[in-house]
């Protein structure tokens, strides 16, 4: 692959991160700030779900721990794929049955889903802590140019 094009596929997966990350550290801050963990648990109640303290903080850990991976890019594919799973829960419990349009249809915790899975598929690419992270050392690259 032409390596300009590589770094327009991690800037575009940069740019797909920090969307969702903000996304997701403010709504994760309003659960947690705002609505409170009562709030939240209340939310939860109203919409059926089991266990709805448990699940209040679970979601709200997920949504402002998960933007915040997001943003640093670590930890990218578990949070991605915690984010996705929140989605798809929020997109069938809360949103499904009001149709696709907003304010209350399904149209934005489905974007928010695919476009996590598309993370969870592709990685944080280049710009991201998980990409530092796993980057070879000097001393473990070869001394000599690799044919590809």
């Amino acid at each position: 692959m032409d390596i300009r094009h590589s770094r327009w596929i991690d800037r575009g997966l940069l740019l797909l991160r920090v969307a969702l990350g903000i996304v997701f550290v403010m709504h994760g801050g309003q659960k947690a700030f705002v609505y409170g963990h009562a709030g939240v648990t209340g939310a939860m109640a109203s919409l059926g779900l089991p266990l709805p303290g448990l699940n209040a903080a679970l979601i709200t850990m997920v949504e402002l721990g998960g933007g915040i991976a997001l943003l640093a890019g670590a930890f990218t594919r578990v949070a991605a794929f915690l984010i996705a799973g929140a989605m798809g829960v929020a997109t069938l419990t809360a949103h499904l049955a009001n149709g696709f349009f907003m304010p209350a249809g399904f149209e934005y915790t489905l974007t928010l889903m695919l476009s996590s899975l598309s993370l969870l598929m592709t990685g944080p690419g280049a710009y991201s802590l998980d990409a530092l992270i796993r980057r070879p050392k000097q001393s473990d690259r070869p001394a000599y140019p690799v044919a590809a």
